[in-house]
């Protein structure tokens, strides 16, 4: 029942308001964090469009996952190949906290790690998806993870670590691509920014991500301003 339960969840929020409306010139791609509130207009790309008052497209997909065969959109190179041949100017992208949570737990993730992202930031499912992008001409917004309170305090946050560092490392490599730490505005501390489940965020922990997110592609790009 509970498996039946997350299936129309999926369906229903994959229905309502996913989509790149013409002259998008933002588009978030990804998981649950990004799609989360979304049929409330309150998901992150809800928040990007009021912040940078302009169209933001939004394909991102809860359950979606970097690897594996994953069917459609819940696959999140999937979500971005869908795009062409409209490339928006800027991508909004995270991933890979699914790929992790299913695969590897607390412990023993080298492996799940190296297939998201090596050691030197180089190689693996998320660099590969983002020169595919960059490609294009379009530049790419990384937004890394928080933690969240169900996790906190536990050795469930070390494997995100080791993300962040080799997402460092990516982004480092391309003026191209920034790299934004979701944690700096989302505090596990404050349970208002989360949902009841306690690890997606709440519609303020969206707004605070939007807010991040529009700052930085501001900073980076005058037209946006």
């Amino acid at each position: 029942m509970r498996h039946l339960l997350l299936a129309l969840m999926i369906l229903t929020v994959a229905a309502c308001g996913r989509g790149v409306p013409d002259g998008a010139r933002v588009v978030v791609a990804g998981d649950s964090v990004m799609a989360w509130n979304r049929i409330e207009g309150a998901s992150v790309a809800d928040g990007l469009a009021t912040r940078l008052g302009i169209a933001v497209g939004d394909v991102s997909l809860p359950a979606a996952r970097m690897t594996g065969n994953r069917p459609g959109p819940m696959h999140i190179p999937n979500q971005v190949a869908g795009l062409s041949p409209d490339w928006p100017d800027w991508m909004a992208l995270n991933g890979g906290a699914n790929d992790l949570r299913a695969e590897c737990g607390c412990t023993g993730c080298d492996d799940v790690l190296d297939r998201l992202i090596s050691s030197d930031g180089q190689s693996g499912a998320i660099p590969d998806l983002v020169r595919q992008v960059r490609a294009q001409g379009t530049r790419v917004l990384w937004a890394d993870y928080y933690t969240s309170p169900r996790f906190a305090g536990t050795a469930r946050v070390r494997p995100y670590d080791r993300l962040t560092a080799r997402l460092t490392r990516m982004a480092a490599a391309d003026e191209g691509v920034l790299l934004v730490d979701m944690g700096s505005v989302v505090l596990s501390s404050d349970r208002a920014l989360f949902a009841a489940d306690r690890l997606h965020p709440s519609a303020r922990g969206s707004a605070r991500i939007a807010s991040l997110i529009a700052d930085m592609l501001q900073q980076a790009d005058t037209t946006l301003r």
